[in-house]
């Protein structure tokens, strides 16, 4: 059974339709990359599937219960996490307070230290850092504080916007090393981002998503090498 399924989905804003009924599947440890070009519908679908949008129609199945019309922050507690596009960290709270927020769903002290430990030994500048206001850390760091916090509340799924925006390249190859790493730590991964070469070699499976239909899907490796995504997504 797929941890998440997206069945049929219509979103509008207004008048317009954002969302013309996709429908997609996301298995148990995969990573699933969501590629398109600016306002194809990507980030619209991930605010859909968290919560923060509601369709006309279709439905959101996560861990075999419909979550259509869940509040967002309920579908939190149920193991699904979110790294917003934009990063959107507590400018004016400590590395530290920031973290100690993703895990509010939770109630065992014991459970979050150890969480917060494992948080800080995938992201030893947070640790050195986590006395230090969010607001002025660099943007990878930022990107870094953002994962941590959607991981302290222990997600069964991540679901990441654009993780590359604004970054350089180094960092670039450092933000999905920590995705990868995430993912086989047993944590299962639905990544949308513009930079289709980088999301495609560290996933297993893609759709493609134009103007709010999903015009391709397959594996990432083969669509790696198709022709038309190399033009329109690789500069190739």
């Amino acid at each position: 059974m797929a941890m998440l399924e997206v069945k049929d989905l219509e979103v509008y804003y207004g008048v317009i339709q954002a969302i013309k009924g996709i429908s997609f599947h996301v298995d148990k440890g995969e990573v699933i990359a969501l590629i398109g070009a600016n306002g194809a519908g990507k980030t619209t679908t991930l605010h859909t599937v968290t919560g923060l949008l509601s369709p006309k129609k279709g439905k959101v199945i996560f861990q075999g219960k419909d979550i259509t019309k869940v509040p967002a922050h309920k579908i939190v507690s149920m193991g699904m996490a979110h790294v917003p596009e934009g990063r959107r960290v507590f400018a004016e709270l400590s590395v530290y307070e920031n973290l100690k927020m993703g895990a509010y769903t939770r109630t065992d002290k014991a459970e979050i230290e150890e969480s917060l430990k494992s948080v800080y030994k995938r992201f030893p500048r947070l640790e050195e850092r986590k006395n230090q206001m969010a607001g002025t850390l660099s943007g990878g760091e930022q990107q870094m504080l953002a994962m941590g916090r959607a991981l302290m509340s222990k997600p069964s799924i991540i679901l990441m916007d654009e993780p590359s925006m604004g970054l350089s390249p180094i960092l670039v190859n450092e933000i999905f090393d920590i995705i990868r790493s995430v993912s086989e730590s047993g944590t299962t991964v639905l990544l949308v981002e513009q930079n289709a070469k980088k999301a495609l070699s560290i996933a297993d499976r893609a759709y493609v998503l134009e103007t709010g239909n999903i015009t391709l899907e397959g594996n990432a490796k083969d669509l790696l090498e198709d022709d038309s995504i190399k033009k329109a997504y690789l500069g190739e």
